[in-house]
């Protein structure tokens, strides 16, 4: 039985993912599925670079604003339940699910590439874990499961919290790598962009952001009552624009930390993505009339 076709889009922070994901939808009938971990939560928009409803250009999108910042943990084991939902959906519409993000791990739990642990949040522990410092959650990590910690950012203190919460419940932290078999015939294209080039967006989008009001978004969640910690886990600009508002660091140090940690996170992302051998590389600028027929055709096979 022939598997029904699912398009995804990859490629490093600030490469136009959401915006050829939108390009695409229009012209073969598509509609979006975000796999990025900061925007499924209301109130991270302009950090996250969340797509507006002018860009969005009419196409449907799904998993933007569904968890609350301040009683919610997204995890991926809810990402890859709504997720299948959201394809099943589109697919009986007779569209094209076309699935986009930052989020690369997220996206290999829908390709049936990775395994998430079905561990459900608990907020008492939390609660307690929340006490420790990120030094200390790694050293009880460590003592716990040392092949997580070997594989864990010990500065990641959602992933620090969430890796002793699944050993709480099953002993340790189980394999990434044991896949389950997936239910479509995946079509990967991933945008292939030059370092000078990549650089350059970077630095511009982030002009671009703070001049939406990035830094009063980040504010403003802070009066709200989101704790200044879990913003900082969010990472890149929530860690440093929080750390400009406690008066850490300056305005100056805050832009240029932010511009040199989307440089890193872009260089991890190409790491893990060129490891893929599924995945169809277009170069940046992508011809999209071009990659349109391209596209089609592998739908069609």
């Amino acid at each position: 039985m022939t598997k029904p076709k699912v398009l995804a889009i990859v490629g490093p922070t600030a490469s136009g993912k959401s915006d050829l994901a939108v390009e695409l939808a229009l012209r073969l009938g598509g509609e979006v599925i975000s796999t990025d971990s900061r925007q499924v939560y209301r109130g991270l928009d302009i950090g996250s670079g969340k797509i507006t409803t002018p860009e969005m250009r009419d196409v449907p999108h799904y998993l933007l604003d569904i968890a609350n910042l301040a009683k919610e943990t997204y995890t991926g084991a809810d990402f890859s339940r709504d997720a299948k939902a959201a394809i099943e959906n589109i697919l009986k519409r007779d569209k094209l699910p076309i699935v986009t993000g930052g989020t690369f791990f997220w996206l290999e739990l829908l390709r049936g590439r990775k395994a998430a642990a079905p561990v459900p949040p608990n907020p008492i522990l939390r609660a307690e874990l929340e006490k420790l410092s990120n030094e200390e959650l790694f050293t009880k990590l460590l003592e716990k499961d040392e092949v997580r910690a070997k594989t864990i950012d010990e500065h990641n203190r959602r992933r620090l919290i969430r890796s002793l919460e699944i050993i709480e419940s099953l002993g340790k932290v189980p394999s990434a790598d044991k896949g389950v078999s997936t239910p479509y015939d995946w079509v990967i294209l991933g945008i292939d962009i030059d370092k000078a080039d990549l650089e350059k967006r970077i630095k511009t989008r982030l002009e671009n952001r703070l001049k939406k009001g990035m830094v009063d978004e980040v504010e403003n969640l802070l009066e709200q009552g989101i704790s200044s910690d879990k913003l900082i886990s969010f990472g890149l600009e929530y860690r440093y624009i929080t750390e400009y508002l406690q008066n850490k660091i300056t305005y100056t140090e805050m832009q240029e930390l932010i511009i040199i940690k989307s440089r890193q996170f872009a260089k991890r992302q190409y790491t893990w993505l060129k490891a893929d051998s599924d995945i169809i590389w277009k170069k940046f600028p992508v011809d999209v009339d071009k990659l349109e027929e391209e596209v089609k055709t592998l739908l069609d096979n």
